[in-house]
């Protein structure tokens, strides 16, 4: 993964505005400029402030700490994580993921030595910041990180589960499990009656429909459950355990650290590992949540990692010292921060503030609160933490058993013995999938077949010597590598016995997994083929293949292509291709573009099975509503896509040197009405939208005039293609509903580059750079492409 560079534009910029690093002049008095917060991040911390409150006192009561410390915890990772951490918009705090192993070290050691765990642990990030070893914490599969928060989470659910029922959790997950049928045995119907009510409001209150429940909504579920809560027990009299919160006066503060020095030090170990994982890809998370709002005034946000340890360090240092929790990136609370629409760290920061003044003014009301209503919300909260999402993409990537092993090791043997059990499993799994190559020799018509399946390294060379072996002298020989890597070793094996089989008199032929011939790998004349581009080697056959017609049959490429994703393809895409035909077809997305045989919409879009609805027509263009008989097709498909499939967004994508927009340009008026002559009259609006805005040179491409006159046509009429879809009745509803999107692109063939429409007034088309981010699989790695 590329490194993250910290890009605090928008602060640097107001920093320079309100400092004045010269004195003034004699005589004229200083001007002061007015610190000024955005109104975006004020209600954004009001937002995150009404969610932070129940969780914090929740995670706190989970821990069996004083309650008081998961509002300092809170109180500092906002203040504190938000000034010096380096992801402005990630909101720290008491973290669900802490809950387990605080709980394990104040049954283990006291209140008073787990806070100066946590201050010690707050300076271990500190020195991981200096060091710059952020971004090897995101070299950590993330299998085993969700297999560590999943199994926290159990841990979690079981235990909060004994108060939800009225009774008291033990330490260990296996005692709650062994305890939990007594329990049920001797239910407290009060208790039992208020986190059931707390759990049915958190489950409805997101999903009330209509104009008034997106009005509701506004206000967040976990407060609003603890409040009806709250309000039932507090006007029906229920007797129940309430919040405790003792005068501050009482509060106990961090002590000096009392137990073995062996058990202390994997303590520390334990609150620096995982504080410090799930705030790193908590920024990482934050940063790709943030770069995908609609807004572009919010603009980029990119994290300095290790800026934010150096943060995150400092927040458990302060919040050990004064009593709290230990401090972690929370991604709830950071979502909820991103999408209230915060631009910069001051909503964190003043969402601390919030908390400050709850803690010192709404005591007597934070008293009310009933226990059970807290513990009905964390336990829904670690029921969350079990992602079904990511178990599908971990089994995806087959993954499953590090995901497992993880689990329960974390579970039944500890989090930080859980997560060593994972990283070993991890670490198995990637070597016995480098080990593992399936080499096999048949013979078939009189030619003799080696195929390799799998990485080819030196591990394999063994078995690849004994399969080439089996090959007699002289014999017609193919080779059919199926892999993405081969080194040294295997390739030297490769090519001494290819060249030895060939001085005896034998022909050799090296395919890739399309079946299609390869040069050899180190060949500058045919350097662009390897065996892991199969959709590029048919390139590297023409000079030698017979001319169509002399010697092969005209279907013989097309059955050659077939036949080899028959062989190699469709084992692997079956399974998908079946569940797409059980399920039927959902895309989210419309995308019209051209009929040109250079544009392959699954490369440009990294697309695959069921991700993309796609329409191809001469000159992708889109008939206006009411044009004569004949042109219903595209029609057709648009309303079939955006009323039946409920499509989400349609992209019209125009492409360089397009030859209907040459025909439009060159061809002249009259002649015989050919069908294509026919079909392109609903390309001359293009030309005459191009003609009237010629003066002003309209058109623009990422901050270019176009080339010529064929590339102002092809972006002129991405522009006006938009403008007839907008006239189509589906269309035009769905995206009064705001349900539906439309999105220009442009595609430069000789360049491979993409652009994005991004101008209204004007034809603006952006260039699309590749995202810092990509391939870092973390809170939910994307599927499914986004034009």
């Amino acid at each position: 993964m590329s490194a993250c560079v910290p890009t605090h534009a928008a602060e640097s910029a107001h920093a320079s505005r309100d400092h004045e690093p010269h004195a003034p002049p004699p005589g004229k008095f200083r001007k002061f400029r007015r610190f000024r917060i955005a109104g975006a991040d004020v209600s954004a911390s009001i937002a995150v402030f009404l969610i932070a409150l129940p969780l914090s006192l929740g995670i706190a009561l989970a821990t069996g700490a004083p309650l008081q410390a998961g509002l300092v915890a809170a109180a500092v990772g906002g203040l504190v994580a938000g000034w010096v951490g380096g992801s402005p918009l990630q909101v720290s705090g008491p973290a669900a993921g802490l809950t387990v192993v605080t709980a394990d070290l104040i049954q283990q050691y006291g209140w008073r030595t787990t806070c100066a765990i946590t201050v010690l642990a707050g300076v271990a990030q500190i020195g991981l910041g200096f060091l710059r070893v952020a971004r090897s914490a995101l070299a950590v599969s993330p299998a085993v990180v969700h297999g560590m928060l999943a199994g926290i989470g159990v841990a979690i659910a079981v235990a909060q589960l004994h108060i939800v029922l009225g009774g008291t959790p033990q330490s260990a997950v296996l005692d709650n499990l062994r305890a939990l049928p007594a329990q049920l045995a001797d239910l407290h119907p009060a208790a039992l009656s208020i986190s059931v009510l707390t759990l049915a409001v958190l489950l409805l209150w997101p999903r009330i429909p209509g104009p008034a429940g997106k009005a509701l909504r506004v206000v967040p579920a976990p407060l609003v459950s603890v409040a009806v809560a709250t309000a039932v027990a507090v006007f029906a009299g229920l007797s129940v355990a309430r919040v405790d919160l003792p005068s501050w006066r009482s509060h106990a503060l961090v002590g000096l650290p009392e137990g073995p020095a062996l058990g202390l030090v994997a303590a520390v170990l334990t609150i620096t590992l995982v504080c410090s994982v799930q705030s790193l890809l908590g920024a990482v998370a934050v940063d790709k949540l943030a770069s995908g709002r609609r807004d572009p005034s919010a603009g980029a946000v990119r994290s300095d990692l290790n800026r934010e340890l150096l943060g995150q360090g400092a927040a458990n240092a302060v919040s050990g010292a004064l009593g709290g929790l230990p401090v972690a990136g929370v991604a709830v609370r950071s979502t909820a921060n991103v999408r209230a629409g915060a631009v910069s760290r001051n909503s964190t920061m003043l969402h601390g503030v919030w908390v400050v003044v709850a803690a010192l003014l709404l005591v007597p009301l934070l008293e009310l609160i009933p226990l059970a209503a807290l513990a009905a919300l964390v336990m829904a909260v670690g029921i969350q933490m079990v992602s079904l999402n990511h178990i599908r993409v971990i089994t995806r990537h087959r993954e499953i058993l590090v995901y497992t092993t993880t689990t329960l090791g974390v579970v039944f043997v500890g989090v930080l013995e859980g997560v060593a059990i994972g990283v070993a499993v991890a670490v198995a799994v990637a070597l016995h999938r480098l080990a593992r190559t399936r080499i096999t020799h048949t013979e078939e018509g009189g030619v003799h077949h080696v195929r390799v399946r799998g990485q080819l390294t030196f591990l394999a060379v063994p078995r690849l010597s004994r399969a080439l072996h089996l090959v007699p002298q002289g014999a017609s020989t193919i080779v059919e590598l199926d892999g993405s890597f081969m080194d040294h070793a295997a390739y030297e094996t490769l090519q001494c016995w290819q060249d030895a089989h060939a001085a005896q008199g034998g022909a050799v032929e090296v395919t890739g997994r399309a079946g299609t011939r390869i040069a050899e790998p180190a060949s500058s004349s045919h350097s662009c083929c390897r065996p892991w581009t199969a959709w590029r080697n048919h390139h590297c056959d023409r000079p030698q293949e017979a001319p169509q017609g002399e010697g092969q049959p005209s279907g013989h490429q097309l059955e050659s292509g077939i036949s080899a994703f028959q062989r190699n393809t469709a084992p692997h895409v079956r399974s998908e291709l079946a569940r797409l035909a059980r399920e039927g077809q959902q895309p989210s997305q419309l995308f019209l573009t051209c009929a040109d045989s250079r544009l392959v919409t699954s490369m440009i879009t990294s697309s695959g099975p069921g991700d993309l609805f796609v329409v191809r027509n001469v000159g992708n263009l889109v008939p206006l509503p009411g044009a004569e008989s004949g042109d219903d097709s595209v029609a057709a498909a648009i309303e079939y896509a955006v009323d039946v499939l409920k499509v989400r967004s349609i992209t019209v994508c125009g492409h360089s040197g397009c030859g209907a927009m040459q025909a439009l340009l060159t061809t002249p008026p009259g002649g015989a009405r050919t069908p294509l002559k026919r079909w392109l009259r609903h390309g001359a609006p293009s030309l005459e939208r191009m003609a009237a805005h010629e003066k002003e040179g309209w058109a623009r491409l990422a901050g270019r005039a176009p080339a010529d006159a064929v590339e102002q046509l092809c972006l002129t009429n991405v522009v006006q293609q938009l403008e007839h879809l907008r006239g189509h009745e589906a269309v035009a509803r769905r995206m009064a509903e705001g349900a539906l999107e439309l999105h220009g692109m442009y595609f430069h063939v000789g360049e491979a580059q993409a652009y994005l429409l991004t101008g209204s007034a004007e034809a603006v088309f952006d260039q699309v750079t590749p995202s810092p981010h990509q391939g870092t699989p973390r809170e939910e790695p994307p599927s499914r492409v986004k034009v």
